[in-house]
């Protein structure tokens, strides 16, 4: 009878690991994906907000004028801070990020808004302009 090496045991259970480590990030990625809720019109995506956060005003609303035209961004909107425009990007089922919070992903534009005024600290929301 053959005896099992420890370079074959070692492989059993790293190919075992491996495995469960793969279907275990496919099943967080799939239960993680951001959820949607219906826009006027009745297209999918992000629903408009209009609210007070730690005294700043933020406000979004989709956009198909303001869709940009980056690889990997999807449709536009807009959102802005205390009536200043703060850049909010999709990242495809990844979420949403903000120039603020860029490396952040964020389940809504909503999310990222108020996850960039607590950044801010206080401070205005610069313009952003990605061609200088």
């Amino acid at each position: 009878m053959s005896r099992l090496t420890r370079r074959q045991v070692i492989g059993v259970v790293a190919g075992a690991a491996a495995g469960t480590a793969l279907v275990g990030a496919a099943t967080a990625s799939a239960d993680s994906s951001p959820a949607k809720a219906a826009a006027p019109g009745g297209a999918d995506g992000p629903a408009p907000f209009d609210e007070v956060f730690r005294g700043r005003h933020i406000q979004g609303v989709p956009s198909e004028a303001h869709a940009h035209a980056h690889a990997g961004h999807g449709p536009g909107y807009r959102v802005l801070v205390d009536g200043r425009e703060l850049h909010v990007m999709q990242h495809g089922k990844s979420g949403w990020s903000s120039a603020i919070n860029h490396y952040e992903r964020f389940e809504t534009p909503l999310d990222a808004a108020r996850t960039a005024v607590v950044s801010l600290k206080g401070a205005a929301v610069v313009p952003f302009n990605p061609t200088v």
